[in-house]
C-alpha cells in the first residue's frame, strides 16, 4: 500500500494500462515524464491529452494544466484517467512541421488525424477521400466534423417525458414507475400514438447504438452505422484475378432483400414563404411547361418528432434547362459553384430539388389533373434515379459511420395535382439501398413509372458486362391470403420499396430571410423575363443622378439579385460578404457600411450610366432636311434610337 500522503492513479491508453503513485499536491505537468516512461518512444509529448472518459468526456491537453494541482480536480486513490496522444512522424530526410499546440483545452472532436488543431484552422467537413469504395476510417469520431445541428442532437438524451398516470401509478409525486418513466425516442408505442411513420435519424442511431455498443461489456467501441455496398469488392485477399476474370464469396455482394426503410434522414420540409412556390408556379402558368429548381436553405431541429430534423427552404434557384409539357431537360450548370458560394455567404446550403408535374384540367377554374395517387405512383422510377444521384452527390458526414458518411439530407419535392384538383406539395427521399443500387448500376428506370427494372449482366449489344455484377434481388409483399411472402425482384418490382415520405408545411409566423422578390428570376428568357441592369437600378432606387440609399439597403435582400451581382464581378470578396450579411440580417449598420465601400460606389455609377434616358426625339421639322440626302447628324441620331427596334 502506498503511504498515506500519496495516492495511486490508473492510466489507460491505446497501448495498454499502467499505474502511477503521485502526490495530490503535485501539478499535472509534473506527471509528463512519468507518463512518457510508460508510453512508446515515438509519442509526441506536446500532444498528450487527459480525459475522464474513453469517448465523449472532458479532454484537456496536459500542457494547458500548468498550475492545477491533482487534488483540485477531485481525483482520489484508485481513480482512472484516459490518455490520448499522437506519434511523431518518422524522420526520413524531410523536415516535419511541429505539432500545433493549442492555447486552450480542446475536446476530442477538435482533432485531425489524432493531432490537436487550432480552432482557427480550416479543415474540410467531409471525411478524407477513400482509397477504395469499402475503405473505412480509423476513429471517425475524431476525424470527421459533423454539422453543428448533429452535434447538438448528439448531446441530447432524446427521452420522451411522461406525466404521472392517475389510474396506474401507485407512488407519490416524486416517484416513478413503468407507467410514467421517460420513453426512449424510438419507443414503438409513442410513434404509433403520434402516427409517426418513420424514425428520425438520431432516434434510429440511438436504437442501433444501444444494441451495438454496450458499456457494461467493456468492449471496444464500434461505429454503429455502415452504408450498404452492392458492388464487387476490389483487392480481394483470396488471391484470385480481379473481377470479371475471377470472383469468390468474399468479394461478391450478397443477395439483396428490399424492405421499407424504417428511418429517414430528414423528417420535415418547411418553406419559409408561400411566395417561393408561387414564383415557381408562375412559370407553368405562363408557359404550360414544367420547371425544375434547386432548394437553398438550412437544417434545424424539428421538435414534432423526437430528435427530428427539418429542412428550411429560403430560396429556389432555377438552373439552365429546356422545359416541355411533359418534363424538363437540365443543361450544364456552369456557375453552380458560384451560386453555392453566394448561398454560403448567406448561411445557406443546397438542401434539395423541386419540380412541377402539372396538367391543366381544362375546366377553366384552375384545377389540374391528379396523376399521382395510391393506385398509380407518387414518384416515378426515372425521378427516383434522379433523386438517388443527387443524394449520392450530397452525402451526410457523420462520426457514427465506419466510412465517415451515411445517407444524405438532400430532399426531393414535387408540385402536382391532388385528388381535389388542387396543386399540392409532396416531399420524399429515396432509401440508402436505392442510392447504392443506382450507384452499382443494378436497376434502371422503366417506361412504366410505377416499377423499377432490375438490369441484366449483359450490355446493350448482348455481350457480358465486364463492369456490372447483378446479385439476387428480392422483396417481401403481402399476398392475397394475407401472408408475407418473398418474391424475386426480376424483371421488375414496385418503386414503393425505394421511397421514404416526408412531411412538409409553412411556418405559422413567417420569418423568411429574403424579404424582397421583385427582381427577375434567372433563366426565364423562354417566357420573356430576363435579368437586366435597368431592373437592378430600379430595385436599388437609382434614377438618373439620384440614389435612395435606404431603399437600396432593403432591396438587396433578394437571392436572385445577389446571384446576379455576384456574376458581374464588380464587388470584392469582402464587399460581397457585407452585401450578403445585409441581405441576411437586414442590419442598417452593415447597410451603411456597404454604402461606403468603393465597390458599391462603382456599382451605383454603372447603374446611373446604364439607366440614363436617351435625349428627346427632335421635331419632325428639324429632321426633314436630312431625309433623302443620306444620314446627317439629325438623321444619324434618329437611326440610332430606332436601332434594334421591331417594327410591325
Amino acid at each position: 500500500m502506498p503511504p498515506s500522503s500519496t495516492i495511486l492513479l490508473r492510466f489507460e491508453s491505446k497501448n495498454g494500462q499502467f499505474r502511477l503513485t503521485v502526490d495530490p499536491n503535485d501539478h499535472f505537468p509534473s506527471l509528463l515524464s512519468k507518463i512518457l516512461d510508460n508510453l512508446p518512444k515515438d509519442v509526441d509529448s506536446r500532444s498528450v491529452v487527459l480525459s475522464n472518459k474513453p469517448f465523449g468526456g472532458e479532454d484537456r491537453l496536459l500542457s494547458t494544466l500548468n498550475g492545477v494541482p491533482i487534488a483540485k480536480v477531485g481525483l482520489g486513490h484508485g481513480d482512472k484517467l484516459f490518455l490520448k496522444y499522437s506519434e511523431q512522424p518518422p524522420m526520413n530526410g524531410h523536415s516535419t512541421a511541429p505539432v500545433a499546440v493549442p492555447s486552450q483545452p480542446h475536446n476530442s472532436s477538435n482533432r485531425l488525424n489524432g493531432i490537436p488543431i487550432l480552432p482557427t484552422e480550416d479543415f474540410p467537413i467531409a471525411p478524407p477521400p477513400q482509397t477504395s469504395p469499402t475503405a473505412t476510417i480509423k476513429s471517425p469520431w475524431e476525424v470527421v466534423k459533423q454539422s453543428e445541428l448533429d452535434n447538438r442532437l448528439d448531446k441530447k438524451d432524446g427521452k420522451i417525458q411522461r406525466r404521472r398516470d392517475e389510474k396506474m401509478c401507485r407512488h407519490g409525486q416524486k416517484g416513478m414507475c413503468d407507467y410514467c418513466m421517460p420513453l426512449e425516442p424510438y419507443a414503438p408505442q409513442y410513434l404509433e400514438e403520434r402516427k409517426i411513420k418513420h424514425l428520425s435519424f438520431h432516434s434510429h442511431l440511438r436504437k442501433i447504438n444501444s444494441a451495438t455498443n454496450k458499456p457494461e461489456l467493456k468492449s471496444s467501441y464500434m461505429p454503429p452505422l455502415s452504408e450498404p455496398f452492392y458492388r464487387v469488392k476490389r483487392d480481394c485477399p483470396s488471391g484470385h484475378p480481379q473481377w470479371p476474370e475471377g470472383i469468390c464469396t468474399k468479394c461478391q455482394p450478397s443477395a439483396i432483400t428490399l424492405q421499407a426503410q424504417p428511418y429517414r434522414m430528414v423528417d420535415h420540409v418547411e418553406f419559409a414563404s408561400p411566395s417561393l412556390i408561387n414564383s415557381l408556379l408562375d412559370f407553368w402558368r405562363a408557359s404550360g411547361s414544367q420547371r425544375v429548381g434547386f432548394l437553398y436553405g438550412h437544417y434545424e431541429e424539428y421538435k414534432e418528432v423526437p430528435l427530428g430534423v427539418k429542412a428550411v427552404v429560403e430560396a429556389i434557384y432555377e438552373p439552365p434547362q429546356i422545359d416541355e409539357i411533359d418534363g424538363c431537360s437540365l443543361h450544364d450548370w456552369e456557375n453552380e459553384k458560384e451560386i453555392d458560394e453566394v448561398a454560403r455567404l448567406c448561411g445557406l446550403q443546397k438542401v434539395g430539388v423541386i419540380f412541377t408535374d402539372l396538367i391543366d384540367a381544362g375546366a377553366g377554374d384552375g384545377t389540374v389533373v391528379c396523376k399521382r395517387h395510391i393506385d398509380s405512383y407518387y414518384l416515378s422510377s426515372l425521378e427516383i434515379a434522379f433523386a438517388a444521384r443527387l443524394q449520392a452527390q450530397n452525402p451526410k458526414p457523420t462520426k457514427w459511420s465506419d466510412t465517415g458518411r451515411f445517407g444524405s439530407n438532400f430532399v426531393t419535392c414535387v408540385l402536382s395535382g391532388d385528388e381535389d384538383g388542387g396543386i399540392a406539395i409532396t416531399a420524399f427521399q429515396v432509401s440508402n439501398s436505392a442510392v447504392e443500387m443506382i450507384r452499382a448500376d443494378i436497376v434502371e428506370p422503366s417506361a412504366d413509372p410505377s416499377v423499377m427494372i432490375v438490369r441484366g449482366e449483359e450490355d446493350d449489344d448482348g455481350s457480358s458486362s465486364r463492369t456490372r455484377y447483378i446479385p439476387e434481388v428480392f422483396y417481401r409483399r403481402i399476398n392475397e391470403y394475407g401472408a408475407s411472402v418473398q418474391e424475386n425482384a426480376k424483371p421488375s418490382f414496385p418503386v414503393e420499396y425505394l421511397l421514404v415520405t416526408l412531411t412538409h408545411g409553412f411556418p405559422t409566423e413567417s420569418s423568411q430571410m429574403f424579404n424582397s422578390s421583385n427582381f427577375a428570376i434567372e433563366n426565364r428568357e423562354a417566357i420573356g423575363q430576363s435579368q437586366e441592369w435597368k431592373a437592378v437600378a430600379t430595385q436599388l432606387g437609382v434614377s438618373g443622378s439620384k440614389t435612395d440609399g435606404q431603399r437600396g439597403i432593403k432591396a438587396v435582400s433578394d437571392f436572385h439579385l445577389l446571384c446576379f451581382l455576384h456574376g458581374m464581378g464588380i464587388l470584392s470578396k469582402e464587399e460581397e460578404a457585407i452585401l450578403c450579411r445585409v441581405a441576411r440580417t437586414h442590419d442598417l449598420a452593415d447597410g451603411f457600411q456597404l454604402l461606403e465601400t468603393p465597390g458599391w460606389a462603382t456599382l451605383l455609377e454603372i447603374l446611373r450610366e446604364s439607366g440614363e434616358r436617351p435625349p428627346k426625339r427632335p421635331s419632325y421639322s428639324a429632321c426633314e432636311p436630312s431625309v433623302g440626302h443620306g444620314l446627317g447628324s439629325d438623321g444619324e441620331q434618329l437611326a440610332k434610337r430606332f436601332k434594334g427596334a421591331s417594327l410591325r
